[in-house]
């Protein structure tokens, strides 16, 4: 099977043929089918007919058959499951149980195991942002200081993941993470709010003339992430000596890779800006001597291990 020109009837034959997919989804909608057909797990269905990159409910959620290991379900069902701690959290439902294409299963299957073990996340971020992390002390999901709170960005911005760390000098800062994996960023842009003008002003790492292209797509939505991080670091109360804030996507999601470039042309400063790929992420875990389970990410995910050409 070569990849770069997948056949249409190869995709049809597992159920993945989806018209509105560019190249990069087709691969990973194939991976995704594959993964379950390995598995031998049920097809899910999609308007009335088998979709290969779904999990047929309710089995999906009675299980947690979108996540991969014994440790991770067990952050999924604390998280997601408990109604307390899930409480004012937006997980999409039922696409964080079926749908093996959506990035939120993506941030348990990535970072659920760095949140039970906080030894192996500081090591591994400490890797992906050298000189910056002394320990990491919490890792959380789809985390938000304040959803419409004014003090923040005023609107209902949240962060894919939410990682607390101390700075080398033992201060505590943060990082918070919007992760991608198959989506781009073409989503309509949110209503202009004028708290997105203050905090960028008190940020200072923005080009004056840049203000149109963050305003429109593709850039609106991680310049939103950006000033929720930034207006998180500039709160007194909350005491972070530093904050960050971290976009991620596979190396292949050409339109998140574009978006990033020009994302970076409108910054004067990315002392608070990160872009990381998810192959660089994975390499991170892998290398600091996490389990089989990241290999595992890095199989479904990136087809790493799988026979592409």
């Amino acid at each position: 099977m070569v990849w770069a020109k997948l056949a249409d009837e190869e995709l049809d034959r597992h159920h993945v043929l989806v018209r509105t997919d560019d190249a990069f989804q087709r691969r990973a909608r194939l991976r995704q089918a594959l993964w379950r057909e390995e598995r031998g797990l049920p097809i899910g269905q999609h308007g009335g007919r088998p979709l290969g990159s779904r999990l047929a409910m309710p089995a999906a959620s009675e299980a947690l058959s979108n996540y991969l290991s014994d440790t991770i379900r067990a952050v999924v069902h604390r998280e997601v499951c408990d109604p307390a701690r899930s409480a004012g959290k937006l997980y999409a439902k039922p696409r964080i149980w079926n749908d093996l294409l959506s990035s939120q299963p993506l941030c348990f299957n990535l970072f659920g195991e760095l949140q039970a073990d906080l030894e192996l996340a500081s090591r591994v971020f400490s890797r992906l942002m050298p000189g910056r992390v002394g320990r990491v002390t919490a890792v959380g999901f789809e985390h938000s200081p304040g959803r419409g709170d004014e003090r923040y960005t005023g609107d209902r911005s949240a962060f894919d993941v939410f990682v607390e760390h101390t700075d080398v000098r033992g201060a505590p800062a943060f990082v918070g993470i919007e992760v991608k994996y198959h989506e781009g960023l073409g989503d309509p842009p949110a209503p202009h709010r004028e708290r997105y003008d203050s905090v960028a002003a008190a940020m200072a790492c923005f080009r004056p003339e840049a203000r149109e292209r963050l305003m429109a797509k593709p850039l609106q939505q991680i310049w939103r992430d950006h000033l929720l991080a930034g207006a998180l670091g500039l709160d007194r109360e909350q005491g972070y000596a530093s904050a960050r804030f971290a976009f991620l996507s596979p190396r292949e999601n050409a339109r998140c890779a574009s978006a990033v470039e020009r994302y970076r042309a409108c910054l004067a400063s990315d002392d608070s800006f990160v872009a990381w790929t998810l192959e660089q992420v994975v390499d991170a875990i892998q290398a600091e001597g996490a389990a089989a389970w990241i290999g595992e990410v890095g199989r479904r995910y990136l087809g790493r291990g799988r026979s592409e050409g």
